[in-house]
């Protein structure tokens, strides 16, 4: 369970770290309000099918592809700087939200433009939590770390509930939207209170791949193609599927973000006591248990639970999902310094995205043509793959992993 003493035992006490939680938590909020309503906005406003969701998920994860480029170009910015720059453009992503008629191409637009934002700052939050964590403690300051931004998470989420569930009419969609917005900017006020190093590292590079990272890349590889499933059609499933309201969903995301904040500082403690490798193992074999489930419930159950049984395996997914801390953990315990950590992070981000767009792409396409079993299928057995590949792992030695 998260605790105030944690962020102490966890981290390196300073100003930094203040204003790097305090950023955290507030966008949180802000993406809890604009998530908790963008699935029901998608279908029910801008009319995005199945198959349309695919293509919109495509273009949401393409930053995340082209990140390793776009990083390539600010090769010489620090994590700090890259963390900032990641807040302003995720800021403008939903200004655009809040003022663009909408349309399928300007909502896809708006989508990309926050997803940029939301991939530079992901590869520099996690080095940053790192950087700032006490030595031995990577991972307990990752669950610390998660834990404060799910407790925003589910701030906007409880928020789109409350709200969903007594509005009737003419649901609010733009005002979250402006609502999220001006969160993004108090974000962004506090991000800009965050200082880097004042010098520029002269051994960067603009490419980063190294062979002993090869395992950690194929991993990022599984791991961006199974979570995709569950990311883009996972609640979409319950939407079209089930029926699900914008309040039935954005209480779900609710759960799991409750769950991940009690949770996730547990995880990360776990991943530094018995080590990252059988967290890396033991995480996808529960994904086929899950998976299973959400494609075969409406087989074998009446309709209404196969809805339970599925909002509960969304809820497991998203637990089994923290396990994705270890491989930081990995990176680090094969990293020189900061800056290797920095940048092999931000590759796997990229290596993960590549094959995260083409499930996403085609993830729709299988669905409409071949059925959602197909689609959890799938999933099922790139999270085996997954485990697989992750028992080949040989860790230093106890006390560095």
């Amino acid at each position: 369970m998260f605790k105030r003493g944690s962020i102490r035992n966890s981290f390196i006490e300073g100003k930094n770290i203040r204003y790097f939680l305090v950023a955290l938590l507030i966008t949180g909020l802000s993406f809890g309000l604009y998530k908790g309503i963008l699935d029901n906005f998608l279908a029910e406003v801008v009319q995005i099918n199945e198959f349309d969701r695919g293509v919109t998920e495509f273009f949401r994860e393409l930053p995340g592809v082209l990140l390793i480029f776009i990083l390539a170009a600010f090769y010489m910015l620090s994590a700090e700087a890259l963390f900032k720059m990641g807040a302003l453009i995720m800021l403008v992503g939903m200004g655009m939200h809040a003022v663009l008629p909408p349309t399928k191409v300007l909502a896809v637009l708006a989508i990309a433009i926050y997803s940029l934002g939301e991939h530079i700052q992901l590869g520099m939050k996690s080095t940053l939590t790192l950087e700032y964590a006490k030595p031995g403690k990577a991972g307990e300051a990752q669950g610390v770390q998660s834990a404060i931004s799910q407790i925003g998470t589910l701030g906007g989420y409880l928020v789109v509930v409350l709200v969903f569930s007594l509005v009737m009419r003419n649901q609010p969609y733009r005002l979250f939207f402006i609502i999220s917005a001006v969160l993004a900017a108090v974000s962004v006020f506090y991000t800009m209170k965050i200082k880097g190093k004042s010098e520029t590292d002269k051994n960067a590079q603009r490419f980063y791949f190294k062979k002993k990272y090869f395992k950690y890349y194929m991993l990022e590889l599984f791991y961006g193609a199974r979570k995709q499933v569950f990311i883009t059609f996972g609640p979409y499933v319950l939407i079209l599927f089930y029926g699900a309201k914008t309040e039935v969903i954005s209480l779900l995301f609710a759960l799991c973000a409750l769950i991940g904040f009690f949770l996730a500082p547990l995880v990360g403690k776990l991943i530094d006591k018995i080590g990252y490798k059988k967290i890396m193992v033991a995480d996808t074999l529960i994904l086929v248990i899950v998976c299973a489930c959400y494609g075969f419930a409406h087989h074998i159950l009446p309709k209404n639970i196969a809805f339970i049984v599925c909002c509960a395996n969304y809820i497991l997914d998203a637990i089994i999902s923290m396990a994705s801390m270890a491989t930081n953990v990995y990176v680090q315990d094969l990293a020189e310094n900061r800056d290797e950590v920095k940048a092999t992070l931000s590759t796997g981000v990229s290596i993960n995205h590549v094959v995260s767009i083409l499930i996403a792409l085609f993830g729709g396409w299988i669905w409409q043509a071949l059925g959602i079993e197909t689609l959890f299928i799938i999933s099922a057995v790139l999270g085996l793959c997954n485990s697989a590949y992750a028992a080949t792992i040989k860790v230093k030695n106890k006390k560095n992993a």
